[in-house]
Order: structure tokens, then sequence, then C-alpha cells
């Protein structure tokens, strides 16, 4: 049974604390043992609201993690404070899970990837967008090779978001807080590294934001795959599905995907005419059950943790959507297109 230390109590601790609690593979081979915030009273608002009785609670992370000797780092704070968790996690000899981004700034990240090596243990991201029933189906029909050679990738995200708080005053909103779940999501399926970006980012008429609500991007992947992004905080009146719709286009045909679990899919089924017949073609389900979302990434961790594999969204490999983030910013910023760079 791993032992599991969380730090960051606030909202987003809700959704980890239900996948903790309700979710059978977690509650078999994990338990909670400490919460921390800067607010410790947060932390016992938040015990107590998911009935956790008994748990160490605390607003210093290195002396719980000394005192406990965890297994396991939850990492939930804010990004700005995220470097230093992470090390104090991995020094203190804890595999470590954070909320996305992975890091404050690509720098940073590179420095997390090399302490999580050096140490020999894993950090890993949540990007749960990949542990969506939708964007496993689409993938498997990708790897099948029904749709032929990928060819290019198109996403639209669209949505009037209100948060109020500390998004209204950012700096880049959408691109650094809600793109990167896009990005790592068109990685996944693409499966191929990301070379350069052309980005445009307006904060339009009418925003509530600061600076930085909308931005469009051409990104080009290896192989000579496309990916284009339309997306936007402030679009009212016809928001898309937070996953954002997808048009995936391959050699043989189409696949028009809302997000969900909404398909709709053609492959050419002929060689003659001037737009040739086409043949409507199912996307078929899931061949088994899948943990979606949050619990999804939280389970795969553990996974991994026990059997000594690597997690999905480990951030040696997730590093990668960040530089997307970060090159798209460059190019934004420079008005000229700019290389994915990792080195």
């Amino acid at each position: 049974m791993l032992t599991a230390v969380m730090a960051g109590c606030g909202a987003m601790s809700d959704g980890w604390l239900t996948a903790l609690r309700e979710i059978p593979y977690l509650k078999d081979n994990m338990r909670l043992v400490g919460m921390v915030d800067l607010d410790p009273e947060v932390a016992v608002r938040r015990a107590e609201k998911h009935g956790l009785a008994g748990l160490s609670i605390s607003a210093d992370l290195p002396d719980m993690l000394a005192d406990l000797k965890p297994d396991l780092l939850f990492d939930l704070v804010v990004p700005p404070a995220r470097f230093a968790v992470v090390e104090a996690g991995l020094a203190a000899g804890c595999h470590v899970l954070s909320e996305k981004p992975m890091a404050n700034t690509l720098d940073e990240a590179k420095a997390l990837v090399g302490l999580a090596s050096k140490s020999g243990k894993l950090h890993a991201v949540i990007q749960n967008r990949r542990f969506l029933a939708g964007i496993r189906r689409v993938k498997a029909l990708i790897e099948a090779g029904t749709l032929g050679d990928l060819t290019a990738v198109h996403v639209d995200f669209f949505i009037g978001a209100h948060f109020g708080g500390f998004r209204d005053a950012m700096d880049h909103v959408l691109l650094l807080d809600m793109a990167i779940h896009t990005f790592d999501a068109a990685r996944y399926l693409i499966n191929r590294k990301p070379v350069s970006v052309y980005c445009r980012e307006t904060n339009p008429k009418g925003s509530w934001y600061a600076h930085g609500a909308a931005a469009d991007a051409l990104f080009d992947f290896e192989d000579g795959v496309a990916m284009t992004y339309r997306g936007s905080w402030c679009a009212e009146g016809a928001n898309t599905a937070w996953e954002s719709t997808w048009r995936i286009i391959g050699t043989k045909g189409t696949v028009l995907w809302n997000g969900n679990e909404g398909f709709e899919a053609h492959v050419v089924a002929g060689e003659e005419g001037f737009f040739r017949p086409l043949e409507a073609i199912d996307v078929p389900p899931l061949s088994e059950p899948l943990i979606e979302g949050h619990g999804g990434v939280i389970a795969d961790f553990v996974r991994a943790v026990l059997s000594g594999s690597t997690p999905l969204t480990v951030g040696s490999d997730n590093i990668q959507s960040l530089a997307m983030v970060a090159a798209a910013i460059e190019s934004a910023t420079a008005g000229e297109k700019r290389r994915v760079d990792l080195t």
C-alpha cells in the first residue's frame, strides 16, 4: 500500500480527493496520509469535506515529507510554486504527480526532468485529456491505419469562460492556462515531434481578460503533418467542448470529432469521379474499460510506480507539450515563426 501526501488544497483538490475515494484501484493500492497548504485551515476543511479523518495537516511541506516519508507526492500548487514543490518531493524520495503545466517556465521544466532522472523517481503530469474515451477511440482509429497516413489535424476551441480570479490578470492566458491541453492531445494523436509554429495572439474587443484571450497557431510536425489551432476564451454564443472540436485528415479519409463521443468518419471508396465516392465508417468503442479523467492519470501513475513502468504522462515526454506553448508564445510575441526547441 503506497502512501501519499497532497500539496495544495484549493478547489482543484476536490477532483483528486473524489478519485482517491471512489476509484477501487486507487483505494486498494494507496492511501493519503497528509495534506499541506499555506493555510492549514483550508486543508482541514477539505479533509473534513471528503471524510478524511486522522490525516496530518501542515503548512510546511519539507517537514511533513521528512516526518511521514511518503512514497508519493501529489502536487496541486499554483505554477509559480511548482518547481520548489517538485524539487522538495524528489529530494525526499517521492515519486511526484503534478497538475499541469509541469513547470512555470521551460527552463524549470528541463531542470525538473534532470532532477527526476538523477533521483531515480518518477515525475509525471496531469494531462487528463489523454484519459477520455473519445480520444482513445480516435487514436485507435488512426493507429489501425483506417484513415491512411495522417496529414493534418485541425482543432477549434471556443468558449466564453468567466472564471474571475487570477486568470483574468494573466498574460498569454489562453496559451498558458488552456491550450496546453489541446496541444498535448494533438501530440498524443499525431505521435510525432512538433517542429515549428507560427502563432498570432489577440485580446478581442469585449474580452474580460487582461491579455491573450484568443490565439491562432499553425504547427509543423515531423513527417510533414500539419496542425492548426484556433482558440478563444472570450467567444460567446457557441461553445465547443472543453476538449475542442477536431478534423483529422489522412490519405484515405477524415474523421470529425466533437471532443466528446460524437464522431463522423468517411473514407474514399472508389477511384473515379471529380469527388471520389465515400463510405461512412464507424469509430469502434473501446475494447477495455477506461478510468477516465484525473482518476485515470492518477491510476496510471500509481500503476507505474508499483510496476516500475513509465506513466503515459511522464515529464520527460510531457515537456514537449510545454515546449509547444513556449514556442507559440515566442512566435506571437515576435510575430515570426519559431522552432519548438528543447535544446
